[in-house]
This record gives C-alpha cells, sequence and structure tokens, in this order.
C-alpha cells in the first residue's frame, strides 16, 4: 500500500462528483481570461468535465461548425495546483521524448503563458485549461481493433514508460482509485454500491483471486511515473488509406507513481470491449512493449492480475459514478455495459492459463506460434507400453481422410475398436495433439482441439487407482477407492487443475498445457521418462516459417504475414495444424474440392503402376486428349500437355509465333499471363509486377483493358473499346508489324473477374485475323465450368479462337495444363523442332485429368457453380446495398468480384481497407485475398464444390467484418 500522500488520497476524499458548468458559463470565462470567443461542444468524462472548442469569431455559438482549437478541461476541484502541473510537465515530457508522437499539452498564448486559470465558477473555485486539439479520433466505441491497431496501443505505452521512467514532480504523490496498487481497497470501498448481488460476487472473488497472485509479485515491480489512463478513449489515431494508427495521447488527469507494468496493463484491458476481442486479442500489444520495453519476468506474471483488477475497478466505480451524479453523467452512465464487457473477458481466463500464455508469446523462439506443433512433435515421439495402441486423429492422419474426421467422436470410437480387435490392450488418444474429429467448420472462432488430458480405451475392464490430481470421466464405477473402467469403453483422464476443461482452444493451449500435466504415464500408457509435451525447453527447433524464409526464394510471397500452416483441405474448407477449419473462397485451382477421393485415388494408383514421359505409348495420354479436344468446337481438335497455365500461356504464343512467321503480339492490359519469358512478357498486371508496363519487350503491343466499371469507357459507352483495339491493330499491320496473334483472358480475371464487354472478342478476333494473325483465347482461369452457363469463357462472348490455353482447375490441383488448336496450326509448329515435355501428359498427369473430368460429369459441377454462383452473386449484391465501401459485385458463376471503392462516385479503389478486410476474414475462418491492379477487388474464386451454407457464412463474416471495423 502507498504511505500517505502529499496531494490527492482518494480514500479519504470521499465522493467525486463530476463538475457540470453550463456551455455558456465556460465560454464567457474562455473570453474574459484568455480572450477567446469559443463554441464549445460537450465531450464525455468519468469525473472531469471536457469540452470540444471551435472558434467563434462571427459571433456563433453553434459547437457543430468551424475548426477544432482545443479541449477546455474542467478539473475536478479535488485535485490541487501541484498535480495539474505534474500532468502538464508529464505531457511535456513525452512530446519532448517522442517527437513523432502527437501529445495533448496545454496551449499557450501570444505571450508564452499556458491558457489555464483558476475561475470562480457557480460550482465554485474551478481550473479550466484549453489543451490541445488531436485531429483524427480516438479509439472510443466498439469497433473491432486490428491487430496492427492494439499493437500501437503497446508501443504507444512503452512509449510513455520510457519517456517517464526518470520523470518526478511533488504531484506525482497522490493515490487514485485507479492505481492498481490499491485496487483492492477500491473494490473494497465501492462493490457494495453495486445493485446486482450475483455480479457484486463475481467481482469480489475476481479481486481476490487476482490480489493473491499480484501481492506476492509487488516488490520486484519497477516503480515510476505513468499516464496511468492510456486506454482507448485516450489514444488518438491518425487515418492513412482508411487504415488507423494510433499516434496520440490525450487526457494526462490520471498521472501518478506506480508500477511500470501498469501502463501496458491498463491499455490492454481497455481492448477488451471492442467488436471480437477475446483475452488473446491483446498479444500483439504486449509484444510491441515488450520489443521496445523488456519486461520482467515478474512483470510478466503481474500482466493478466492487474487487468483483472482493473476491470473490477472499472466495474465498481462506474456504477459508483453514475449513482454519484445523479444518472446526469452520461459517459459514466454509457460505460456501464462496456466496463462489465471488459470484466468479463478478462476473468474468463484463468490467471495462470493467461500468464502462462502472454510468457510464451514473448519467448524468444517465436513464442506461441510453433507452440502446438511442437507440443504434438514431443507427445508423438513418446514411448509407449507394449501393446498399448496410440491412436492418431491429427490433420496429418491418414485414419481422416475423405472427409472421415467429420464423424468426430464416432471416428474415435471406431479407431479404438479397430485397435482393440487387432489385440491391443488398450487404445489411447494422447494429450495435445490437435484433434481434427474436434473440429467445426464455418465458425467464426476457433473450437476447442487441443486435449489437456487423454482418452483411453481399455480392453478388459481396468482399476484404476484414484488420485487428488487425476480427474477421471466416463461410465466408471467406485470401488474400494480405485475407478473400475469397464471394458471398450472411453475414459477421459486429466492431471492437475480441476477446472481444466478437457479439450481447449489452439489460442489458449500453451497457457492451459503449462498448469496441468500429462497422466498417461500414471495410467500405463506411455514411458515415464519419455519427453513431455510440456517440458521446459521443449520447443527448439526454429519455426517453420523461419525454415521457408532461410531456404525458400523470398520472391515466391506467403499468402498473410502471419500464415496458419495449412497441411489438409476438404472439399471447400483447409485446415491448419491446430484443427482451425477455415473456408476456402480463393482456390480455383480444386474445382473439385481439396482431397478428392476420385484424384487421389486414380493418381496413387497410377503411380504405384507407371509414371514416365508422353514419348512413351500408353492409353491414358490418348484417353484424356480425346476427351479434352470433344469439349471444344471445330476446329479445335489438337492437344499439347503441359504442366502449367505458364507453360501453356507461353506455348499458345509460341505455337503462334510458328504458325505465322511474325514476332508481334498484342495484349490486354491490367492482364496476368504466367511468370515464363513468353507469358510473362504479354503479362501486363501492375500487381503482380510494379514495373509491367515499362519492361515490356518491344514485340508485345498492349492495348487497353476493357473495364465497363472502372475504365475510360462505362456502362453502355463500352461498347467503345472493342472498335478502338480493332483500330489499334490495324494500324500496327499498317506501321509493318502485323502482329501474330492477339492474347486475353476471356473473362477478365486478373482485374477482378470482370465479364468483357459484349460482342468485344468478336470484333478484336476479326481484326486480328483480318491481318493474318491468330487469336489466342487464356482460359486458364476462366475455362473450364467456373462460368457455370458456359464451360469456356469465349463461349460468354459467341466466339471461337484459333489457340486455347488452360490450366489450374484440369488436375485439381495436380499441375496440369494443355493448349488446344486445329491440326493445320499446330503442324506449323513442327517447324520449330520437336517439343516435349517431361511430365506434361505422364501418366499420372493424364489420369488426374481424367478424373477430374468424371468428377465434373458426376457431381455436376457446371451446373452447381451457375445456380450456387447466382445465389452467392445476390448476397453480395445484398450486401452492397448496405455497406458503401463495395462498388460493386462483378462476375458470373463462381467467378465473382467484390470491389471495394472510398467513393462510388470517383472510384477511388480501397486497397489498405481491402487487405485489413482479407485479415479480418482469416480471423473468422474465412480464406480471402484482394486482387486487381489496385488490389481492391475480393477474388472470389471458391472450389466448385462450395455449398448454399458456406456461401452463407462467407456472406455472413463479410457482413460482420463491414459493419465491425477490420
Amino acid at each position: 500500500m502507498p504511505d500517505a500522500p502529499r496531494g490527492f488520497d482518494f480514500f479519504s476524499a470521499g465522493e467525486l462528483p463530476a463538475p457540470n458548468l453550463p456551455a455558456a458559463e465556460v465560454a464567457a470565462i474562455a473570453r474574459e481570461h484568455w480572450g477567446l470567443e469559443l463554441a464549445l461542444e460537450p465531450l464525455g468524462s468519468q469525473q472531469d468535465q471536457n469540452f470540444l472548442a471551435r472558434a467563434a469569431g462571427d459571433g456563433s455559438t453553434d459547437a457543430s461548425t468551424g475548426t477544432p482549437i482545443g479541449v477546455v478541461k474542467i478539473t475536478n476541484p479535488a485535485f490541487g495546483a501541484e498535480e495539474l502541473a505534474a500532468q502538464d510537465a508529464a505531457a511535456a515530457r513525452i512530446a519532448e521524448a517522442s517527437p513523432a508522437l502527437r501529445i495533448a499539452t496545454t496551449l499557450r498564448n501570444a505571450e508564452g503563458a499556458p491558457l489555464h486559470v483558476r475561475a470562480e465558477t457557480s460550482e465554485g473555485a474551478l481550473d479550466l485549461r484549453l489543451l490541445r486539439f488531436l485531429e483524427g479520433g480516438t479509439l472510443t466505441g466498439d469497433a473491432y481493433l486490428s491487430p496492427a491497431v492494439v499493437a500501437g496501443l503497446g508501443e504507444l505505452a512503452a512509449s510513455s514508460v520510457l519517456a517517464l521512467a526518470d520523470f518526478d514532480h511533488p504531484g506525482l504523490d497522490r493515490v487514485l482509485q485507479w492505481d492498481p496498487r490499491v485496487a483492492d481497497r477500491v473494490v473494497a470501498l465501492l462493490a457494495a454500491h453495486h445493485p446486482d448481488a450475483s455480479r457484486r460476487a463475481l467481482v469480489d472473488d475476481a479481486t481476490a483471486e487476482a490480489w493473491a497472485a499480484l501481492a506476492p509479485l509487488a516488490d520486484a515491480l519497477p516503480m515510476q511515473a505513468v499516464h496511468l489512463d492510456l486506454t482507448d478513449d485516450n489514444v488518438v489515431c491518425r487515418t492513412e488509406r482508411g487504415i488507423r494508427r494510433p499516434d496520440g495521447m490525450i487526457d494526462f488527469g490520471d498521472v501518478t507513481r506506480s508500477w511500470a507494468v501498469a501502463e501496458l496493463a491498463i491499455s490492454i484491458s481497455s481492448v477488451l470491449h471492442h467488436d471480437g476481442a477475446e483475452p488473446v486479442s491483446v498479444l500483439p500489444a504486449v509484444r510491441a512493449f515488450h520489443a521496445r520495453r523488456p519486461l520482467s519476468e515478474a512483470e510478466i506474471a503481474a500482466i493478466w492480475p492487474i487487468v483483472v483488477l482493473r476491470a473490477a475497478v472499472l466495474v465498481v466505480s462506474g456504477e459508483h459514478q453514475v449513482q454519484l451524479d445523479g444518472g446526469e453523467n452520461a459517459y459514466a452512465a454509457a460505460g456501464i455495459a462496456r466496463e462489465w464487457r471488459i470484466f468479463e473477458r478478462a476473468s474468463s481466463v484463468p490467471l495462470a492459463v493467461m500468464t502462462a500464455v502472454i510468457a510464451d508469446a514473448l519467448a524468444e523462439d517465436g513464442g506461441g506460434a510453433a507452440a502446438t506443433a511442437t507440443a504434438v512433435t514431443a507427445v508423438t515421439a513418446a514411448s509407449e507400453r507394449p501393446g498399448v495402441a496410440r491412436l492418431h486423429v491429427s490433420v496429418f492422419a491418414d485414419d481422416v481422410d475423405g472427409g472421415a474426421w467429420l464423424d468426430g467422436a464416432e471416428l474415435e470410437e471406431r479407431l479404438a475398436a479397430r485397435a482393440l480387435d487387432a489385440g491391443a490392450s488398450a487404445a489411447w488418444l494422447p494429450r495435445a495433439v490437435p484433434r481434427l474429429t474436434a473440429s467445426t467448420r464455418r465458425s467464426a472462432e476457433s473450437a476447442a482441439t487441443i486435449p489437456l488430458g487423454v482418452d483411453v480405451w481399455f480392453a478388459e475392464q481396468t482399476r484404476l487407482e484414484a488420485s487428488e490430481h487425476l480427474i477421471l470421466d466416463g461410465a466408471l464405477q467406485e470401488a474400494d477407492g480405485e475407478w473400475i473402467a469397464p471394458a471398450r469403453t472411453r475414459v477421459r483422464a486429466r492431471l492437475g487443475r480441476p477446472d481444466a476443461p478437457h479439450l481447449v482452444r489452439p489460442e489458449y493451449a500453451t497457457g492451459w498445457l503449462a498448469v496441468t500435466d500429462d497422466p498417461a504415464p500414471m495410467l500405463g500408457l506411455a514411458d515415464p521418462a519419455a519427453p513431455s509435451a510440456t517440458a521446459p525447453g521443449a520447443r527448439t527447433a526454429p519455426s517453420l516459417l523461419a525454415r521457408r524464409e532461410a531456404s525458400f526464394a523470398e520472391v515466391q510471397e506467403h499468402y498473410y504475414d502471419a500464415p496458419p500452416q495449412i497441411e489438409r483441405g476438404w472439399r471447400e474448407h483447409l485446415v491448419g495444424t491446430d484443427g482451425r477449419v477455415y473456408l476456402d473462397m480463393v482456390n480455383n485451382v480444386t474445382p473439385l474440392g481439396h482431397g478428392h477421393p476420385g484424384v487421389a485415388d486414380a493418381v496413387a494408383r497410377q503411380l504405384r503402376r507407371l509414371n514416365t514421359n508422353s514419348r512413351f505409348h500408353y492409353a491414358a495420354v490418348v484417353e484424356f486428349s480425346e476427351r479434352l479436344a470433344a469439349l471444344l468446337p471445330e476446329p479445335l481438335d489438337t492437344v499439347f500437355l503441359v504442366n502449367s497455365g505458364s507453360e501453356a500461356a507461353d506455348l499458345a504464343i509460341r505455337v503462334a509465333l510458328a504458325a505465322t512467321g511474325r514476332r508481334d503480339v498484342v495484349s490486354v492490359l491490367e492482364s496476368y499471363h504466367g511468370w515464363t519469358y513468353g507469358s510473362d512478357a504479354v503479362s501486363t498486371s501492375i500487381a503482380d509486377n510494379p514495373n509491367a508496363l515499362a519492361t515490356r519487350p518491344d514485340w508485345v503491343h498492349p492495348i487497353e483493358a476493357p473495364n465497363p466499371y472502372r475504365g475510360r469507357y462505362r456502362g453502355a459507352d463500352a461498347a467503345r473499346y472493342a472498335p478502338e483495339a480493332a483500330a489499334a491493330i490495324r494500324e500496327l499491320a499498317a506501321a509493318g508489324r502485323p502482329p501474330a496473334a492477339f492474347i486475353a483472358e476471356t473473362f477478365t480475371g486478373n482485374a477482378g473477374g470482370i465479364p468483357l464487354p459484349d460482342g468485344y472478342l468478336a470484333e478484336v478476333y476479326a481484326a486480328v485475323r483480318a491481318e493474318g494473325g491468330l487469336a489466342i483465347a487464356d482460359e486458364v482461369q476462366a475455362g473450364y465450368g467456373r462460368l457455370g452457363e458456359w464451360f469456356w469463357g469465349f463461349e460468354q462472348q459467341g466466339v471461337v479462337p484459333d489457340v486455347v490455353a488452360v490450366a489450374k482447375a484440369m488436375g485439381n490441383g495436380h499441375p496440369l495444363g494443355a493448349v488446344i488448336t486445329s491440326r493445320e496450326i499446330a503442324a506449323r509448329f513442327r517447324t520449330q523442332g520437336y517439343f516435349f515435355s517431361s511430365t506434361g501428359g505422364s501418366p499420372a498427369s493424364s489420369v488426374a485429368g481424367l478424373a477430374v473430368l468424371d468428377g465434373y460429369a458426376e457431381e455436376g459441377l457446371q451446373q452447381h457453380a451457375a445456380e450456387t454462383g447466382a445465389y452467392l452473386k445476390g448476397l453480395l449484391e445484398e450486401l452492397q446495398t448496405r455497406h458503401p465501401l463495395i462498388g460493386t459485385v462483378h462476375g458470373l458463376g463462381l467467378y465473382l468480384g467484390v470491389e471495394f471503392v472510398r467513393d462510388r462516385e470517383t472510384l477511388e479503389p480501397a486497397t489498405e481497407e481491402t487487405a485489413a478486410i482479407c485479415d479480418r476474414l482469416l480471423e473468422l475462418g474465412v480464406v480471402m485475398q484482394p486482387t486487381g491492379d489496385h488490389q481492391n477487388v475480393l477474388k472470389t474464386k471458391p472450389p466448385l464444390v462450395i455449398t448454399r451454407e458456406s456461401c452463407d457464412f462467407f456472406v455472413a463474416m463479410l457482413d460482420r467484418v463491414l459493419a465491425e471495423g477490420w
């Protein structure tokens, strides 16, 4: 407990009603003492009174107009001059130490004197100050806070602590109700004012537990001056390109001397009431703080107890203030629900668990991201007793193939029965290994997939010794102090805390595993000397992401800054190693869905028999080529098989050059065709290559993108694109450079799933053919039934190209691409010598292609794409009516694009917002990525097997993000 203070002492001050002066009286004081004409708008405050001040030089007192010039702060009369001086000095100290930050210091007049007056008012003598106004607004409200914003809070807290580390002032010597050093006394004093007895009991109990954890640490916690109220209400942000970035502090009214770590704990507590927040949401702030001002072991242990105590103080103080002010303090009244939400979330996880989670997040070897995966390795490496069968239902287990994991506990029972039938004395599922059988699909929150204990089935009735710390669940009978487990019946065992659930969510697994133990050795299931999944120092290997970055070329980027490790897929779902299931809304490579049994079985069977190159004579390559050619109109009857879309586009260009004897090619701006020399040369997307337009070889001639939404010609005027493109081709020929080919996506995928204007390809194809060139259709993305009504994109345009390049969907993820053209054009390519691809058209690739075509026919995927795509587009268009950020919804079938704009008139692309929305969607269980030259379009191209339930979930999560923030 602090020594008797020189200044304000909450415990002897009694009640603290906030000042409540009329705006007109405050304006008169400003006029008299500062010579300023102000229009005032009330702002909220718990115990002071604040007004936003605007210049009113025209005599108007309208506070809704004019440029803000400051904030008039009327300090609670309980605080004295020394304390106000300390506040001003602390603010000035931080402003000096961190010039990049914006700090609400007291403004000064032309003579340099602070605009601070102690005036006689209708409520007695009060101190009024005019503080600097910081533009951009605070984080006040319940809107979602992104990890970057939360990290910004931690950085600000660190800046405050570092700047004030050696700051001292007589005005710091006071005792505030917000100081966590006296939190237990504050709750004891004010809890009786809480009107709800049940809530009061919860607050009392949580306070007692948190104080018991904190008190032994107190002497080891460094003391210094702190802001003590660096919360969302007092952090100001700049908004840059639609993204908030915390960079300012206001309201130094609670500056005092306390534990340094309290600055961080109080900041992160304010995160907890925001939409989508939970205890682990604060970890970015903790990491950011620790990176600038390292936390000691005692401080790490103190963080969560202080958070809980802060929440308890907020709850009892808020209720007390509302009663004290007679219901006239709207700010305090509005905060009641918010403060209770903070308390509920802060106390939702045991202190020891959350402390262990925080400690793990700050571990030098990369923190929590690697913990679960390492725990899996440690457990599966443990030795077993002879005759005991360890079962596997993680993402790596063969027994969960083919969607078997969706059977949940039934699959576990089947596997146990199989092991016991095979003669095992017991079958068991180990601790700490994520169970895919416990996962859930289409969920905004991760499922509890990490077991803290084990599940065991004994072949015969088995006696288990009772233990104070061993918790058993299941169909057990008690006899003579022992438990009898019936034969072949599941028994669950946990060791340690009685409040520990059997399964926990991955985000909290490291914490729970740290405070519980493995019961397997006690049950005779594993060697007691085997390494424990939770043993200290178990995590020593570099993270998988670090290994990737060390060995994989940096230019081969990965989705997301902190990507989940995806090791399994099923239909339209992707699964991380922790059992988190994500809805895949972007993967147009797998039209039949992930893990398709037909494709997997066909390829595996062929690999067991033979896999060689297409110069050998075998049936699969013939059958596949025949079936592929049959999908195209005459005269497209001849097939080249390659490995990818890039190779297909490159080969299509080479075929056209050989067939015409020319070297020039016309392509379309904003397009992507591949990464090989030829396909990259005709690619013009600046999203894929920022230098694309400046680095095209002289034989490539880009023409304007026919974008009817944001291009030069829009709506009905988009019909002008085709004649202008045709004219460009004729001008090229007239200049002595007639093109060998015109290449274009038949449905502009890279720009966002935008249909070409009606008749566009017909006119452009006619122009290039009139000059002796060929028409190349890039169907890598649009082809293979994705458009629904049409199998090929060129069909939607009512044309037949001379050469078609296709890939992606052909192999359902197996590397497979093709070029299809006429026999005559293919024959001309012979002038270039032989064509050969070692694995293009191999037996395995060919049977993969056949299996995909079989799947299309058996599952009716093209029709499904038409019907489900129309349903999804309808949902998105309805969303557009409620969220102005959605400019439009492009596309057909399951080839859609949701374009975000900041203004529907100017069409300013919302690039940064789109990236942030994709990050937030990942948190909510949806994999989505941006596309387009402005990276402002959601690339909505899911596996064609997607269900309406999954469409509903995607749109619901997008709606949530647009409503709550990103």
